[in-house]
Protein backbone atom coordinates (compact mmCIF):
# COMPACT_ATOMS: atom_id res chain seq x y z
CA UNK A 1 0.00 0.00 0.00
CA UNK A 2 1.23 3.50 -0.75
CA UNK A 3 2.54 5.76 1.95
CA UNK A 4 0.17 7.73 4.11
CA UNK A 5 -1.60 7.19 7.38
CA UNK A 6 -2.62 3.57 7.07
CA UNK A 7 -5.27 1.86 9.09
CA UNK A 8 -4.46 -1.69 10.15
CA UNK A 9 -5.69 -4.56 8.04
CA UNK A 10 -9.18 -5.55 9.05
CA UNK A 11 -10.13 -9.17 8.55
CA UNK A 12 -13.73 -9.09 7.33
CA UNK A 13 -14.48 -12.76 6.76
CA UNK A 14 -12.91 -13.95 3.54
CA UNK A 15 -11.76 -10.46 2.60
CA UNK A 16 -8.76 -8.62 3.97
CA UNK A 17 -9.29 -4.87 3.78
CA UNK A 18 -7.07 -1.91 4.58
CA UNK A 19 -7.17 1.78 3.82
CA UNK A 20 -5.03 4.88 3.96
CA UNK A 21 -5.98 8.52 3.75
CA UNK A 22 -3.71 10.45 1.41
CA UNK A 23 -4.17 14.09 0.41
CA UNK A 24 -7.45 14.16 -1.56
CA UNK A 25 -7.47 10.35 -1.97
CA UNK A 26 -8.72 7.41 0.06
CA UNK A 27 -6.79 4.27 -0.89
CA UNK A 28 -8.59 0.99 -0.20
CA UNK A 29 -6.71 -2.30 -0.58
CA UNK A 30 -8.80 -5.43 -1.10
CA UNK A 31 -7.55 -9.02 -0.90
CA UNK A 32 -9.74 -12.03 -1.61
CA UNK A 33 -12.64 -12.87 -3.90
CA UNK A 34 -15.12 -10.05 -4.37
CA UNK A 35 -18.41 -11.83 -4.90
CA UNK A 36 -21.97 -12.19 -3.63
CA UNK A 37 -20.72 -13.50 -0.28
CA UNK A 38 -18.27 -10.63 0.33
CA UNK A 39 -19.72 -7.63 -1.53
CA UNK A 40 -21.67 -6.46 1.52
CA UNK A 41 -18.50 -6.54 3.62
CA UNK A 42 -16.72 -4.30 1.12
CA UNK A 43 -19.68 -1.93 0.91
CA UNK A 44 -19.72 -1.53 4.71
CA UNK A 45 -15.95 -1.11 4.82
CA UNK A 46 -16.03 1.62 2.16
CA UNK A 47 -18.58 3.51 4.23
CA UNK A 48 -16.46 3.21 7.39
CA UNK A 49 -13.24 4.16 5.56
CA UNK A 50 -14.86 7.25 4.09
CA UNK A 51 -16.68 8.33 7.23
CA UNK A 52 -15.77 11.91 8.15
CA UNK A 53 -14.10 12.38 4.74
CA UNK A 54 -15.05 14.75 1.93
CA UNK A 55 -17.51 12.82 -0.27
CA UNK A 56 -15.82 14.38 -3.31
CA UNK A 57 -12.47 12.90 -2.33
CA UNK A 58 -11.10 10.46 -4.92
CA UNK A 59 -11.04 6.74 -4.13
CA UNK A 60 -8.40 4.34 -5.41
CA UNK A 61 -8.97 0.60 -5.05
CA UNK A 62 -5.86 -1.58 -4.99
CA UNK A 63 -7.21 -4.83 -6.45
CA UNK A 64 -3.85 -6.56 -6.94
CA UNK A 65 -4.88 -9.32 -4.52
CA UNK A 66 -8.38 -9.89 -5.96
CA UNK A 67 -8.43 -12.97 -8.20
CA UNK A 68 -12.18 -12.88 -8.90
CA UNK A 69 -15.02 -10.33 -9.08
CA UNK A 70 -18.64 -11.17 -9.85
CA UNK A 71 -21.62 -8.92 -10.57
CA UNK A 72 -22.28 -8.25 -6.87
CA UNK A 73 -18.72 -7.02 -6.36
CA UNK A 74 -18.91 -4.98 -9.53
CA UNK A 75 -22.12 -3.39 -8.26
CA UNK A 76 -20.36 -2.17 -5.08
CA UNK A 77 -17.56 -0.58 -7.10
CA UNK A 78 -20.06 1.09 -9.45
CA UNK A 79 -22.16 2.42 -6.57
CA UNK A 80 -19.05 3.88 -4.96
CA UNK A 81 -18.08 5.45 -8.30
CA UNK A 82 -21.54 6.92 -8.78
CA UNK A 83 -21.69 8.44 -5.30
CA UNK A 84 -18.13 9.76 -5.49
CA UNK A 85 -18.75 11.31 -8.91
CA UNK A 86 -21.91 13.00 -7.62
CA UNK A 87 -19.71 14.99 -5.23
CA UNK A 88 -16.98 15.77 -7.77
CA UNK A 89 -14.53 12.91 -7.20
CA UNK A 90 -13.56 9.84 -9.19
CA UNK A 91 -13.04 6.17 -8.40
CA UNK A 92 -9.98 4.51 -9.88
CA UNK A 93 -9.20 0.80 -9.92
CA UNK A 94 -5.58 -0.35 -9.90
CA UNK A 95 -3.53 -3.47 -10.55
CA UNK A 96 -6.34 -5.73 -11.73
CA UNK A 97 -5.59 -9.38 -12.38
CA UNK A 98 -6.62 -11.04 -15.64
CA UNK A 99 -10.10 -12.34 -14.69
CA UNK A 100 -11.36 -9.11 -13.07
CA UNK A 101 -9.89 -7.07 -15.93
CA UNK A 102 -11.70 -9.26 -18.45
CA UNK A 103 -15.00 -8.83 -16.56
CA UNK A 104 -14.65 -5.05 -16.70
CA UNK A 105 -13.89 -5.19 -20.43
CA UNK A 106 -16.79 -7.53 -21.23
CA UNK A 107 -19.30 -5.51 -19.19
CA UNK A 108 -18.12 -2.12 -20.43
CA UNK A 109 -17.33 -0.86 -16.95
CA UNK A 110 -14.15 0.75 -18.31
CA UNK A 111 -16.44 3.47 -19.66
CA UNK A 112 -17.56 4.34 -16.11
CA UNK A 113 -14.53 3.73 -13.88
CA UNK A 114 -10.89 4.61 -14.54
CA UNK A 115 -8.56 1.59 -14.57
CA UNK A 116 -4.78 1.82 -14.07
CA UNK A 117 -1.94 -0.68 -14.25
CA UNK A 118 -0.49 0.30 -10.87
CA UNK A 119 -1.64 1.86 -7.63
CA UNK A 120 0.94 4.61 -8.07
CA UNK A 121 -0.47 5.45 -11.54
CA UNK A 122 -4.00 5.59 -10.13
CA UNK A 123 -3.01 7.87 -7.25
CA UNK A 124 -1.04 10.17 -9.57
CA UNK A 125 -3.98 10.37 -11.99
CA UNK A 126 -6.42 11.10 -9.15
CA UNK A 127 -4.19 13.86 -7.80
CA UNK A 128 -3.81 15.31 -11.29
CA UNK A 129 -7.59 15.39 -11.68
CA UNK A 130 -8.12 17.19 -8.39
Amino acid sequence: MASGRRRPDVPCGPLALAHAHLPAVTLIAVAGELDFATAGELESYIERARRDRDRGEHVVFDLSEVPFIDSAGLRVLLLCASETRRYGGEVRLAALRHAPSRLLAVTGVHAHIWVHDTVQDAIAAALGAH
